[in-house]
């Protein structure tokens, strides 16, 4: 039960450090531009999901109904904070001219830089967020999930069984 617990502390710890780093996305994207251009307002979209995913990884860690929904908003994210930060690195003059930002090009491309590093760091913290749910919630269907008690097979065989049509019951 220890590691249970130090895993759902770390689970905790690393959906806190995903809301503040994309939050500081939203604030470098929007310093780029006061008001973003499509792809900083997808940018901008891209972050606030990512929120909405790490609250949901709140409500995930002990619900069974929030765990589908977390898991596939920190997949989608995962892959497209992957990406942008690809972008970012790869593009950087490219995609500051779609932000259109109004800032000088030697600082934006600092800020934009900076807005990267923390996509990758977001990137590298959802799959570290999607592994320990997965750690998670293995435990709890381990433990007994929320009835606390684990079913031998043989029952469950009886239970499960039960449910067949007529000529396929012993």
């Amino acid at each position: 039960m220890g590691g249970t617990n130090k895993t759902h502390k770390l689970f905790m710890v690393c959906n806190y450090v995903l809301l503040g780093a994309a939050s500081s996305c939203i604030f470098l994207t929007l310093s780029l531009r006061l008001f973003p251009s499509v792809v900083g307002g997808f940018l901008i979209l891209l972050h606030i999901i990512t929120i909405a995913g790490a609250v949901a990884g709140f409500n995930a860690a002990g619900s069974s109904k929030w765990y589908a929904a977390h898991m596939v908003a920190t997949v989608l994210t995962a892959i497209f904070q992957g990406s942008v930060s690809v972008l970012i690195f790869t593009t950087t003059a490219n995609f500051l001219g779609a932000l259109k930002s109004y800032v000088r090009e030697d600082d934006a491309t600092v800020i934009l830089k900076m807005s990267g590093a923390l996509c990758i760091a977001m990137f590298c913290l959802q799959w570290l967020v999607l592994t320990l749910a997965f750690f998670l919630r293995y435990h709890a269907s381990v433990e007994g999930g929320s009835h606390g008690q684990i079913k031998s097979s043989k029952v469950q065989d009886e239970e499960d069984t039960k449910n067949w049509p007529w000529p396929f019951q012993v």
